[in-house]
């Protein structure tokens, strides 16, 4: 139905790794069906199609049919309760598809007689009435993800330094200028967090085993609140005075943390060289 959430849904799909398509032809499904079988790359795919097809739309439950015999397909059928649709048009202000002559609620009792025998036959009913945007791709998400990619969230850990300023595609920020610095140690001034001999001296004190341990734990609890957010990735910057030691070091162990939890994850660093 028109006003449902079709792009929100189709949003949704995307973000778990669809190839997404919004008012293909009816006539080219098949094709596309076949396209998509032959194809190594493509692995699930979402389509829309609405009234805006026409006339067209009476030939779709049969090619939905052609399409179930080549590969595993869901048809899904999306509506809401007439005044929350009518509310919808008349917030957004956009006309409805079958016209601009008729009230809204007119135009949306045609459209659910010509949906219909395509309602009928869907697999699955979704009544958008009582979900806001974000709630409604958070239950697509959560309905479809596929449940070996529960961890399917790269993790971006990034140390900096503040004298350079805060990196600005950083998710979560975390300020380790409270850890002693190398950088007044002589010896350990022109090396980096990811020498052993540095590493060792700043993992030597307490405050700095008990925050890796924290921030780790509070991370690993994060995580999937993000992925049934809808998020794929994350990037968690690391800041420290000069960006060379300290905040190197903590990206460095807090990412073997989040590896041995099952994320995929990689380590960059801003201002450290090599």
């Amino acid at each position: 139905m028109s006003g449902s959430g079709k792009a929100s849904v189709l949003k949704a799909f995307e973000d778990l790794g669809y190839y997404c398509v919004d008012n293909l032809p009816v006539g080219l499904i098949p094709r596309f069906a076949e396209l998509v079988g032959q194809s190594s790359e493509i692995k699930s795919t979402a389509l829309v199609v609405d009234v805006r097809e026409g006339a067209q739309l009476e030939d779709l439950p049969e090619i939905v049919k052609s399409v179930k015999r080549m590969l595993p397909t869901k048809m899904i059928f999306l509506e809401a309760a007439d005044t929350v649709l009518v509310r919808r048009f008349s917030e957004t202000r956009r006309p409805h598809p079958l016209g601009m002559d008729a009230p809204v609620k007119t135009s949306l009792s045609a459209e659910r007689r010509h949906l219909r025998p395509i309602r009928a036959m869907a697999d699955l009913v979704i009544d958008t009435s009582k979900f806001n945007v974000h709630e409604l791709r958070a239950y697509i998400t959560e309905r479809f993800r596929k449940r070996e990619s529960d961890k399917n969230i790269l993790v971006s850990c990034v140390s900096f330094g503040f004298r350079k300023g805060v990196p600005e595609d950083a998710d979560l920020v975390f300020d380790v200028r409270f850890l002693p610095n190398p950088h007044f140690v002589p010896e350990f001034r022109p090396l980096t967090g990811r020498d052993a001999k540095v590493a060792k001296y700043i993992r030597s004190f307490p405050q700095t085993r008990e925050f890796i341990k924290r921030i780790s734990a509070l991370l690993v609890y994060l995580l999937p609140h993000y992925i049934r957010e809808g998020k794929s990735y994350l990037t968690i910057s690391f800041g420290c005075t000069g960006g060379q030691h300290r905040s190197v070091m903590i990206a460095e162990d807090v990412s073997k943390h989040l590896r041995k939890a099952g994320y995929r994850v990689k380590v960059g660093h801003r201002d450290s060289p090599g």
